[in-house]
């Protein structure tokens, strides 16, 4: 490597496919702690979001309580109990192809730090990541307990590689990996290369449309591993 390169993958729809394991904790939090189960209708869609910023919405629909930092806690701590539920009991349940030989591909190589850039807090990640048997290929990232808004809690897990490798952030080139329009902007707003997967809602097509450096339908697909360290 000629250059120090942070490698910042997305979890859900980029490395996994958890048929619906968040969603549904999710639902049975405010059920638990607040009696309502429709707090998402209308299409609400959880995709790039944060943990946080998905509660802070759901609370919007329970006017009777205040939305502040205490009332997002308390759900936070429900959520991520009733998420090590739903993972034990998921059955659709599953790493999306490419992910385990990528992973092993860039384990290691010098001048690498593999991080993660996810909405997930880092509690939640790692019960996904368990799940799949991938919670050793990470030992840094950003999460969603770090910053409610995406683009900066991409910084962070950014910085943290760089340091990882000994380096100012300035001097090494990070790579955004994700599914969704929201891991663009993240990328876009730190000033990172973003290579796009089209493996959770939206297609590479729609990901090239709204600014990926480049996307592919899979991580399994030709190419993948070279545009970690080209472009």
């Amino acid at each position: 490597m000629t250059q120090a390169t942070v490698l910042l993958f997305d979890i859900d729809g980029t490395l996994l496919a958890s048929g619906g394991v968040g969603f549904r904790a999710m639902l049975a939090a405010f059920a638990a702690l607040h009696m309502r189960d429709d707090v998402f209708a209308g299409g609400f869609s959880f995709a790039g979001m944060t943990d946080r910023a998905i509660i802070r919405h759901g609370l919007g629909g329970v006017p009777e309580i205040a939305v502040d930092e205490p009332a997002i806690d308390r759900l936070l701590d429900a959520y991520l109990a009733h998420l090590e539920i739903e993972l034990v009991r998921a059955k659709s349940f599953k790493v999306l192809p490419g992910v385990v030989p990528l992973l092993e591909s860039v384990h290691d190589v010098p001048g690498v730090a593999v991080g993660l850039g996810t909405g997930n807090v880092r509690r939640g990640a790692f019960a996904k990541l368990a799940r799949g048997a991938l919670d050793g290929a990470f030992s840094f990232g950003g999460y969603g307990c770090d910053a409610e808004d995406r683009t900066e809690l991409v910084r962070i897990g950014a910085t943290r590689g760089a340091e990882a490798l000994g380096h100012p952030l300035a001097e090494c080139r990070v790579v955004v990996i994700g599914d969704t329009p929201k891991d663009v902007a993240a990328a876009q707003g730190i000033g990172a290369r973003c290579i796009g997967v089209g493996t959770g809602s939206y297609t590479a097509a729609d990901l090239r449309a709204c600014g990926a450096d480049v996307a592919f339908d899979t991580l399994d697909d030709d190419g993948v591993r070279a545009a970690l360290f080209v472009g």
